[in-house]
């Protein structure tokens, strides 16, 4: 991986974190929160778009899956942390 991959890379979880926390919660979670949820979600979002046998290619496709991915992650902490 170069460093251009992985400035895109970064900045795809970072913005996917903070469209999860702009629809969840109303306001991000900072720079390095929405980095994290953004990674984290587009792994969940990659597994369950695979579950599901939707496919989404380019910068995007990778976007809308981090998204879904982080939003998903929101709500599952949430229900965690109610129980």
């Amino acid at each position: 991986m170069d460093i251009t991959s992985l400035i895109i890379f970064l900045c795809i979880g970072a913005a996917a974190g903070w469209i999860a926390g702009s629809i969840m919660k109303g306001k991000g979670y900072g720079i390095i929160g929405n980095i994290v949820i953004g990674i984290i979600g587009a792994v969940l979002g990659g597994f369950i778009f695979g579950l599901l046998g939707i496919s989404a290619g380019g910068i995007i496709g990778s976007l809308i899956t981090a998204s879904v991915g982080a939003i998903v992650l929101i709500y599952v902490v949430r229900l965690l942390k109610r129980a």
